[in-house]
């Protein structure tokens, strides 16, 4: 009886890992040797040997193993995944130091792992552009704010069009994200609706270009297009939106008002109604959608930008902004801060950049608006929409929200 207990006992005493330990380390040791003292297949079948190891070490084990490995140059991929999907504390050893992850290992270690490994994979340097849509596909806005401040990692366009459609309900994107080289004009106007006025100012001095280049190259082209009686609605639109006059001149023959200046001094004195608003839009060659976005924004800023574009005067924009009974002054006496920024809006901008900006959001929110697009936006469907088109992309996701998405 007494042999039995004494067998039972040995049986519940844990054996001595001290073998195991030193295997551990021995293994990690061998797969750490240069290339002139192990090749390929060797390191490899060493990593597997590992791996069998890892998976039953304690958590302190598993760390030292990490250490050891994360400043090889070349690293088993089997012994790369399990500690890339370890725990926080040990995968961050290898997502920090280790130069040899290769863009597989890292994407694994994003759709695999938790939202602290990704938090990690946030900061690593060098991330490529498959590694950055990757993280930015799981649509935390701590992962996403993260890739976005970190300078050393390389951003596709598919993924910064993700992060501007994501900004619009996380306005905190917005700063970082015009602070990226790769943002391109087309995602700063987009992005333009639902930014703060300091973001807003940011674009307008970085994003509003001159189209002088594209002018001087098809200056010929519109006396081509002329004989053909602008009959290519391909050429028209574009040829629409590289010429210098703003004014729909064609417009005022079958207006109610003299001229465009006019159509804002009436509403200034009346009101700003539906049938005025539409006349100001065709008068400033605009479509009435468009027109309507500019006059509905709260922040005033388009209004500046329409004046600007147009050739109206400073007192134009004061009626224009008068018209829809905006405040001018404060409770106290001093300029209100909406109307001093949106004055500052109109002196700081060229005519030639407004027009720019002007342009690119009659082209995106009407001319590319299509029944088919229209019905897309209705209904939510980001599938019917041409993903090579800009104008189609920045009217789905500007329009969305005026249509109840």
């Amino acid at each position: 009886m007494g042999d039995l207990a004494a067998m039972i006992g040995e049986e519940a005493t844990p054996p001595p890992l001290r073998a195991r330990r030193a295997l551990l380390k021995r293994l990690a040791d061998v797969v750490s040797l240069p290339a002139s003292r192990i090749n390929a297949f060797e390191r490899a079948v060493t990593g597997d040997l590992l791996v069998e190891m890892l998976r039953l070490a304690s958590h302190d084990e598993r760390k030292r193993v990490a250490a050891r490995l994360a400043p090889l140059a070349e690293l088993p991929n089997s012994v790369a995944r399990i500690l890339l999907r370890d725990d926080p504390d040990i995968a961050g050893l290898l997502i920090e130091q280790c130069a040899s992850l290769s863009d597989a290992d890292i994407v694994g270690c994003a759709r695999d792992a938790s939202f602290e490994h990704r938090m990690l994979l946030a900061v690593r340097r060098g991330l490529s552009e498959i590694v950055t849509e990757t993280l930015f596909s799981f649509g935390e806005m701590e992962v996403i704010e993260a890739v976005l401040r970190n300078t050393t990692a390389r951003l596709s366009q598919l993924g910064i069009e993700t992060v501007v459609g994501l900004s619009r309900q996380s306005p905190n994107l917005c700063s970082p994200l015009l602070k990226r080289p790769e943002l391109r004009p087309s995602g700063a106007y987009v992005m333009f609706w639902w930014c703060a006025p300091e973001d807003r100012r940011t674009i307008l001095q970085r994003f509003a270009v001159s189209r002088e280049v594209m002018q001087e190259a098809s200056e010929d082209v519109f006396a081509i297009a002329n004989d053909e009686s602008w009959s290519d609605p391909v050429a028209r639109k574009a040829l629409q939106f590289i010429e210098r006059r703003q004014r729909n001149r064609a417009a005022i023959q079958k207006s109610p008002f003299d001229n465009l200046e006019h159509a804002v001094m009436v509403a200034a004195s009346d009101g700003l109604t539906r049938e005025t608003a539409s006349e100001i839009a065709f008068l400033a060659g605009i479509k009435p959608l468009t027109g309507a976005k500019l006059l509905g924004d709260p922040g005033g800023e388009p209004l500046a930008i329409l004046c600007k574009a147009t050739g109206m005067s400073r007192v134009d924009l004061t009626h224009l902004w008068r018209s829809m009974r905006r405040p001018e002054t404060t409770a106290d006496g001093k300029i209100h801060p909406d109307w001093e920024r949106v004055q500052i809006t109109y002196e700081m901008l060229a005519v030639d950049r407004a027009q720019t900006v002007l342009r690119y959001w009659n082209w995106s929110l009407s001319s590319a608006l299509t029944p088919t697009l229209l019905r897309a936006i209705r209904d939510g469907e980001d599938d019917a929409v041409d993903e090579y088109s800009a104008p189609e992309r920045a009217a789905m996701m500007v329009l969305a929200e005026d249509f109840g998405r």
